[in-house]
């Protein structure tokens, strides 16, 4: 068995190792096909295919791992305080546990060390999305996995090769068809108005500033939704609450995605502003954009142990899977 850089000619190899770990249920992810592949991977800013290996013996593609590094940053980030991401990593059923899915990650951390790379992670701030099917559901499914599914087979695998876990996500799935709205929802509305908040569609030309609560809740993430949406000619629906030109909570931008899926970014409300019940008003009032747009489920991701979670369920979202985030560090250069 010989490790070496993937080709172009590999790429029909790869993605049946990847599709028939797919349809054997060994992974969540959705099976791949060459244009999806040119279109997640290689259309991606930051991919280009200097973190793909394969594994090859006697002319025959029996692994592969791919990773990336970011070239696209958000602020205060930089080539020197990002990691090297691992994306995925297959191995053909009939030749595992030969040490091959080792000799495979040990090539990706050592490219990694060789761009200077401090440490490698499996987390969700990936370049790369990657769409995953909801277990339990009629195909219903999840445009990206922050990390490492713990009910398969790679969990336990880089566990034993210094991979930590950092924090574990939980995903949570509605039926949009079962979806209620609490009776009290119009009272607690009444009540923010009362207090000055108000709470609904936002209306971008009001140019109410929410630097302070980006500020405040530490994510430039959010920062760059909020600025990229509102600048936009014709943005989608953002439910708000604001207080006095400032906003204060928000979740959206209402969209929904071909497979019926109602997306969104996250939801947030200023600390200051916490245990009001806004984030109950806003997350309710998406549930009703998504309903009146078409959508059929929706899905959003968590952290274990956030109490937000408690809203989630109170709005009826379940928990399907759970997702570790892993890294290990590259620092000493030890393998």
């Amino acid at each position: 068995m010989a490790a070496r850089p993937m080709e172009k000619a590999d790429l029909s190899a790869v993605l049946g190792l990847w599709n028939d770990s797919a349809v054997r249920g060994e992974v969540l992810l959705k099976p791949m096909t060459e244009e999806g592949f040119r279109r997640v991977f290689e259309a991606n800013p930051s991919y280009d295919g200097r973190f793909d290996f394969v594994a090859e013996e006697q002319s025959q593609v029996i692994g592969w791992i791919s990773g990336i590094t970011k070239q696209v940053f958000l602020p205060k980030e930089t080539p020197e305080n990002t990691p090297g991401f691992l994306t995925v990593i297959f191995v053909d059923r009939e030749c595992r546990r030969q040490g091959i899915g080792t000799a495979l990650l040990e090539e990706l951390l050592e490219a990694f060390r060789g761009e200077g790379k401090k440490s490698a992670v499996c987390f969700s701030t990936n370049p790369i999305d990657l769409g995953w099917t909801i277990p339990g559901t009629p195909g219903h499914d999840h445009n990206n996995a922050p990390g490492v599914d713990m009910a398969c087979d790679g969990y336990p695998f880089l566990q034993a090769r210094g991979f930590e876990v950092e924090a574990v996500e939980v995903a949570m799935y509605l039926d949009l068809a079962r979806y209620q709205a609490p009776p009290t929802l119009a009272e607690l509305q009444e009540k923010l108005r009362g207090e000055g908040i108000d709470t609904g569609r936002y209306d971008p030309r009001l140019q109410d500033d929410f630097d302070r609560m980006c500020d405040r809740v530490g994510s430039e993430y959010w920062r760059s939704v909020l600025q990229e949406e509102t600048a936009r000619e014709e943005p989608r629906p953002i439910l708000a609450a604001t207080h006095e030109g400032y906003m204060v909570g928000f979740t959206g931008p209402v969209d929904v995605e071909p497979s019926g899926r109602g997306w969104f970014t996250g939801i947030c409300t200023d600390p200051e502003y916490e245990r009001r019940g806004i984030a109950t008003v806003l997350f309710n009032l998406l549930m009703q954009e998504f309903i009146a747009a078409g959508a059929r489920f929706s899905t959003l991701f968590t952290g274990d142990s956030n109490h937000a979670q408690r809203l989630y369920a109170r709005t009826g979202f379940e928990v399907r899977r759970k997702f570790a985030m892993m890294e290990r560090p590259l620092e000493d250069g030890t393998r």
